[in-house]
């Protein structure tokens, strides 16, 4: 079997809904899908039962938070390579995992982008990837996990750290791709429609708390503060400037720049 659908939810019924149908409507049927309900009382356990015979595995009961919650999917999971599509996101199209199979079985990770809309402005934006993953990305940015296709092997004896409430998927993917240097390929494809206001964005302030101890824990003093000072650009603009320099294109021009910036910030 391909792949692991493996979705998390508590008291989020509409957007269940909306979930299980777009899994359900993919053309590739070579999946199945594992549902882990944290004991909702919304009427979210009825919405399941209703589709019950589309659903390989499914389980409502208290948990420990989302991490649990994933690790429990995991637990369940039989497919080379399993996908978190949470309660209210949904696959792009129809033909996702039509197109994501034929790319997978050379590398550990597949990561496709999400599609967002900003619920105040209606701003329509995708997501930003580098043109590689290194510390210097992680220290700014993490995979979309909607999006993200992970060998399910990855995780046997690697789960994801329950201590952590809310980065704990980043330090997996830190852990692997940086630390393990397990293959990964980044698709210029729009695979999630993802749902606006998620946990990190809601406790923001705690997520910054879990990511400084998670990056201190994980680098020496002066390599810290060397990223540090790296994300004082923006994102983007760093993704610009390592893939310029990995490429040596206009490698003077940058160091002339940056010389003459430094001199002018210097002149007063």
């Amino acid at each position: 079997m391909k792949f692991s659908i493996i979705t998390v939810n508590y008291n989020h019924k509409d957007g269940l809904l909306q979930t299980i149908k777009s899994v359900i409507r993919q053309t590739c049927t070579d999946y199945e899908f594992i549902i882990i309900d944290a004991g909702s009382d919304d009427g979210s356990v009825d919405v399941i039962k209703e589709y019950s015979s589309h659903i390989t595995f499914w389980v409502s009961e208290r948990d420990n938070g989302i991490y649990n919650g994933m690790n429990k999917g995991i637990a369940k999971a039989n497919g080379s390579y399993v996908n978190f599509m949470n309660s209210g996101d949904v696959y792009y199209d129809e033909n996702i995992l039509e197109k994501v199979g034929p790319v997978l079985d050379d590398f550990d990770f597949v990561v496709g982008k999400d599609y967002n809309q900003d619920p105040v402005t209606g701003e329509v934006f995708t997501t930003i990837l580098p043109s590689r993953l290194s510390m210097a990305a992680f220290y700014m940015w993490t995979l979309p996990h909607q999006s993200a296709f992970i060998r399910r092997s990855l995780f046997d004896g690697s789960p994801y750290d329950e201590s952590l409430r809310i980065v704990a998927d980043w330090k997996f993917y830190m852990d692997k791709i940086v630390f393990e240097g397990k293959k990964i390929k980044l698709l210029d494809l729009v695979i999630c429609k993802r749902e606006q206001g998620g946990i990190s964005v809601i406790q923001a302030n705690r997520t910054m708390e879990e990511r400084q101890k998670v990056l201190s824990s994980l680098l020496p003093p002066g390599i810290y503060k060397d990223y540090e000072t790296l994300a004082n650009l923006d994102r983007s603009t760093l993704y610009k400037l390592l893939n310029l320099l990995d490429q040596g294109i206009g490698k003077r021009f940058i160091t002339y720049f940056i010389k003459i910036l430094y001199r002018l910030s210097h002149s007063n």
